[in-house]
């Protein structure tokens, strides 16, 4: 059932409320600016907040779209194998990244589970790659030095 009463019925996860430390990553286009916060493009084109549109035209050139930032987003320096490893080590139970923002980029290849995503994903612009597929594999991949788990 679609509704908000129904979603508010059901349980967390048994993973998600036994466990003590996880991590959220929220990375992506929006990170390129590091100004602000994860809403840079609402704060920016939604609510015309003056210190966002300053920092623009301080910053960029003067047809400047939200969309360019994603061709610098390139995830340069990502290693998913040594975050997997990292996140071990500090105890933590689960890891979510965020995949898809709300401005609409996702962080892995969208284009047949989200039509509309199309050149607006990971692999087709900015990184060129599955963000959120190569960290899931390595994170399955990497043993917990507390559990012993994978």
């Amino acid at each position: 059932e679609a509704t908000w009463e129904s979603l508010d019925s059901r349980p967390n996860p048994t993973w998600y409320d036994e466990s003590k430390f996880g991590i959220f990553i929220h990375w992506g286009v929006f990170s390129v600016p590091a100004f602000g916060s994860e809403w840079f493009w609402w704060y920016w084109q939604g609510t015309k907040n003056p210190a966002y549109e300053e920092f623009i035209r301080e910053t960029e050139h003067e047809s400047f779209v939200y969309a360019d930032y994603a061709h610098r987003f390139d995830a340069s320096l990502y290693q998913p194998r040594e975050w997997a490893d990292l996140f071990a080590q500090s105890g933590a139970q689960y890891v979510v990244l965020t995949s898809k923002h709300h401005e609409g980029y996702c962080n892995w290849d969208s284009k047949e589970a989200v039509p509309l995503s199309w050149n607006w994903n990971a692999m087709d612009v900015g990184p060129r790659r599955d963000i959120l597929g190569d960290l899931a594999k390595e994170i399955k991949a990497t043993e917990s030095p507390t559990s012993g788990q994978k």
